[in-house]
C-alpha cells in the first residue's frame, strides 16, 4: 500500500502533544515537510513504515517526533532500552541523537549514543540508569550486546535509518542479526533514499504490511539544486577547483573526493592555496570528526574535505554549494552527495568535475536521475577533448623481428640476437673475467670469481661448469664447443646445454704470465 503525502497541515494537526509542539515551534518550524505530514500520523497509529525519500527532507524528524510522542508515556529501566535507532555512520547517529534533545527537551526521556571512536565508560554509566532510545551505529550495537552489557528485550519500537547506505556499507546481515535479537519489537520503521531490491527484501522479512510513504521518486535529485559538470583532465583537476571556487565566489562548499589520501592531499593544496580548508575521513578518530564538524557549522572552516562519510548525516540548513571532485563510483552516492544542499527549501549549487576515464561513472549517473546533467564551461579549465600541452613521446617497444631478419639488426648498447639454431653468445659488454683453475671450483661448481661471472643470469642457483686450464683435446666436428665458434684456447663458462644461448657468456681465460703479475 503506497500511501500518498496529504497538502500539509501545520504540526498540531498531527497529534504530537503540547511539550513536542513547543520544542518545534522554538526550533523555527512551522509546517512540516512532506514525509513528516505522510509518516507521523502513520507512526502514531503503530503500523510499520516503510519510507522512501531523498536526503534533506526532514525524515528524521518524521521518526523521533512520533516516537517521542509515544515513549513520553512510559519509564525505561536500566539496561533495558525501550527503543532503537541504527545509522549507517557515526555523523548519522550524532545528528539523530541531537534531533532526540532537541524534540524532547521538555519531557522526561533519556538516550544514549553508541558509536565507535568514543569511550564507552559513560555510555554505560547512562545504560545503568535507564534509557529510553537506544542510538547506535550496528558494530558497536553488537559490540555491547557480545559483551553483556545490554539486554535487548525489552525494545519494541525499531528504526532503520539509510538503509540503502546500510547495504553500500555491508551492514545488511549485522542489521538482520539485531533484528532477531529483539523478540518484543511490535514496530518497525524502515528509512531510505533509494529502494534497490536487497533493501526491499529485507522489508519484506522483517515488516509486517508496511505503509510505503514516497515523497520522490527514489534516486531523484531535488528540484531546487542546480546540478552542472565541469570537463577536465587528471592534471588540471587541482587548478580547475581553485579557478572555479573563485570564478563563482563560493565561499563555503563541501569538497568530496572518493579516496581518503587524495583528501588529504587536496585538503593540504588548498591550504597552500590560501583557502581555509579542513578534511574529514575514517582514518580520524571520532573526536577529530566532530571537531571539524563543529567548526564548519560554526563557519571557522570555510571548505570541509570529505569522502563519503560526511555525505550522509551531515545537517547543515544553509549549506550553499557542493563540489564533487571525483565522479562518485556508485551513482546512489551523487544524490546523497548533492543532498547535503539545497535543504529546508533553500536553492542549492553543485558542481562535478569528469575526467575522459569518468565518463562511465558519469553515464550511470545520468541513467539513474533520468536526465543529463548540463555543462559548465569554466575560464581558465580546459575541457579533456581540448588539446593540451605537448608530452614526452613515449619509446615504443619494437616488435620482434623475424627469425630471419635478426642476425641483421644491429645492437646500440645491447645485444645482438643471432638467428634461432644458432648456438653462439653475444659478445658481453663487460670487461672479461678470469677463468678460475679447476681446484678454485667449490663443489657446487662455482666460487666467488665464477659466482661474478653469472650475477646478472635470472636463473635459481644456476650449476656452473668450468672448462679445464689446459688445451683441450680435439672434438668431433659439430660438437658443443666448435658450434660456438670459440677456439680450443678460449674455456668458456657455460651453465648446460638446456640454458638458451642468449643467457650464455663467453669468458676468455687470462693467459698464466698475466696471472703471475
Amino acid at each position: 500500500m503506497t500511501e500518498t503525502a496529504p497538502s500539509s497541515p501545520a504540526f498540531a494537526a498531527l497529534g504530537l502533544r503540547e511539550e513536542i509542539l513547543r520544542s518545534i515551534e522554538e526550533s523555527g518550524y512551522t509546517t512540516p515537510t512532506p514525509i513528516q505530514a505522510a509518516a507521523i500520523p502513520v507512526v502514531l497509529s503503530g503500523r510499520d513504515v516503510l519510507g522512501i525519500a531523498q536526503t534533506g527532507t526532514g525524515k528524521t524528524a518524521s521518526f523521533t517526533l512520533p516516537m517521542i510522542e509515544k515513549l513520553a508515556s512510559g519509564r525505561a529501566r536500566a539496561r533495558m532500552p525501550r527503543s532503537l535507532i541504527l545509522s549507517p555512520t557515526r555523523e548519522l547517529a550524532a545528528q539523530t541523537a541531537k534531533n532526540f534533545e532537541t524534540y524532547g527537551k521538555y519531557l522526561k526521556l533519556s538516550h544514549v549514543l553508541l558509536i565507535g571512536g568514543v569511550g564507552m565508560g559513560d555510555q554505560e554509566k547512562q545504560l545503568e540508569k535507564g534509557v529510553d532510545v537506544l542510538i547506535a551505529t550496528p558494530g558497536r550495537m553488537l559490540d555491547w550486546f557480545e559483551r553483556g552489557r545490554i539486554l535487548l528485550g525489552g525494545i519494541n519500537i525499531m528504526v532503520i535509518d539509510e538503509a540503502d547506505r546500510m547495504l553500500d556499507m555491508g551492514f545488511i546481515p549485522d542489521v538482520e542479526r539485531i533484528i532477531s535479537l529483539l523478540p518484543a519489537r511490535q514496530q518497525t520503521l524502515l528509512f531510505s533514499a533509494t529502494m534497490p531490491k536487497e533493501v526491499r527484501s529485507l522489508a519484506d522479512r522483517f515488516m509486517h504490511e508496511p505503509a510505503v510513504i514516497e515523497v520522490a521518486r527514489p534516486a531523484t535529485t531535488a528540484q531546487n539544486i542546480d546540478d552542472v559538470v565541469v570537463m577536465t583532465s587528471p592534471r588540471d583537476k587541482v587548478d580547475g577547483l581553485v579557478k572555479l571556487i573563485r570564478s563563482q565566489d563560493i565561499d563555503k562548499a563541501i569538497i568530496f573526493s572518493n579516496r581518503k589520501k587524495s583528501v588529504s592531499e587536496l585538503n593540504r593544496t588548498l591550504k597552500r592555496r590560501k583557502l581555509n580548508a579542513s578534511d574529514i575521513h575514517g582514518d580520524l578518530d571520532q573526536a577529530q570528526r566532530q571537531a571539524t564538524l563543529d567548526a564548519f557549522k560554526r563557519g571557522d572552516v570555510d571548505y570541509l574535505v570529505a569522502t563519503d562519510v560526511a555525505a550522509r548525516g551531515l545537517d547543515i540548513s544553509d549549506m550553499p554549494v557542493v563540489i564533487n571532485f571525483d565522479v562518485p563510483t556508485h551513482p546512489d552516492d551523487y544524490v546523497h552527495r548533492i543532498g547535503r544542499t539545497g535543504r529546508a527549501g533553500r536553492k542549492g549549487r553543485a558542481f562535478t568535475f569528469v575526467t575522459s576515464e569518468e565518463l562511465k561513472y558519469l553515464a550511470a549517473i545520468t541513467g539513474l536521475v533520468g536526465r543529463e546533467i548540463p555543462a559548465l564551461d569554466v575560464e581558465g579549465i580546459a575541457g579533456f577533448d581540448a588539446p593540451l600541452e605537448p608530452e614526452e613521446p613515449k619509446r615504443s617497444r619494437a616488435k620482434p623481428a623475424a627469425p630471419a631478419k635478426r642476425a641483421k639488426e644491429a645492437e646500440d648498447g645491447g645485444e645482438r640476437v643471432k638467428p634461432a639454431g644458432r648456438r653462439k653468445a653475444a659478445e658481453p659488454r663487460r670487461a672479461p673475467l678470469r677463468q678460475p683453475e679447476p681446484d678454485e671450483v667449490e663443489a657446487n661448481g662455482v666460487d666467488a670469481g665464477g659466482a661474478a661471472a653469472v650475477a646478472d643470469a635470472p636463473q635459481p642457483e644456476p650449476v656452473v661448469a668450468a672448462r679445464p686450464a689446459k688445451a683441450a683435446p680435439a672434438r668431433e666436428p659439430g660438437s658443443n664447443e666448435r658450434s660456438r665458434g670459440e677456439s680450443r684456447e678460449t674455456p668458456v663458462l657455460g651453465f648446460g646445454d638446456a640454458t638458451p644461448a642468449f643467457m650464455r657468456i663467453a669468458v676468455p681465460r687470462a693467459s698464466r704470465a698475466a696471472e703471475a703479475e
